[in-house]
């Protein structure tokens, strides 16, 4: 009977990397505002989405060591949080900060406020809210401010799936009644034109 080998050699496998940041920033030497861009992250862990974040922003604002949150939205804020190379400090403020609003401090090179888009959002919406948190030229608006108007659209508009009685298909004898007789095989559908992803969508 012969001896059964067996290889204990197992590849190694690496941690799975965090994927990459859904954040939109305003251009390079854009005025002053209320808010220099927006960030949507996956969840609302911020062990797990700062990293990512952090990692984005690094190459623009350098080396980012504290952040502050409103907690209204923020399940569990820890005090240090580990990202790339360093550790960040968090803290919060409930009365003073918007608790849509991200706040990102750097000792070497100054504050930065991100409107935070909820991770439920649909990519449409969040389009349009990193589109307006970015734009430099038009009204500014606070992160609560910019997030109430985004509820109003979408109570304006209908959602994607409702479709008026002229709109849905019809059985072959409603496209009788409805067109005078002629019999219709098909309805037009509309479909909803949507605006390009930022970077990291």
């Amino acid at each position: 009977m012969s001896a059964i080998t067996t290889d204990r050699h197992f590849p190694r496998r690496e941690p799975p990397a965090f994927p990459s940041a859904r954040v939109a920033l305003k251009p390079p030497g854009s005025s002053p505002g209320l808010l220099d861009g927006a960030w949507w992250p996956r969840s609302r862990d911020l062990l797990r989405e700062l990293p990512a974040l952090i990692d984005a922003l690094a190459p623009r604002w350098g080396r980012i060591t504290h952040i502050a949150v409103n907690p209204q939205h923020w399940p569990v804020i820890p005090r240090k949080i580990p990202v790339t190379g360093h550790v960040v400090k968090a803290g919060w403020f409930k009365a003073e900060q918007d608790p849509h609003k991200l706040l990102l401090l750097s000792y070497t090179a100054g504050r930065w406020d991100l409107l935070v888009i909820p991770p439920e959002t649909n990519a449409a919406a969040a389009a349009r809210l990193m589109a307006a948190a970015t734009d430099s030229t038009g009204l500014q608006l606070t992160a609560s401010a910019l997030m109430a108007a985004e509820e109003v659209l979408r109570a304006m508009v209908p959602a994607p799936h409702d479709t008026s009685a002229a709109d849905r298909p019809q059985d072959r004898e409603e496209a009788w009644e409805y067109e005078g007789g002629a019999s219709s095989t098909c309805a037009a559908v509309g479909t909803a034109r949507r605006s390009p992803l930022p970077m990291g969508m």
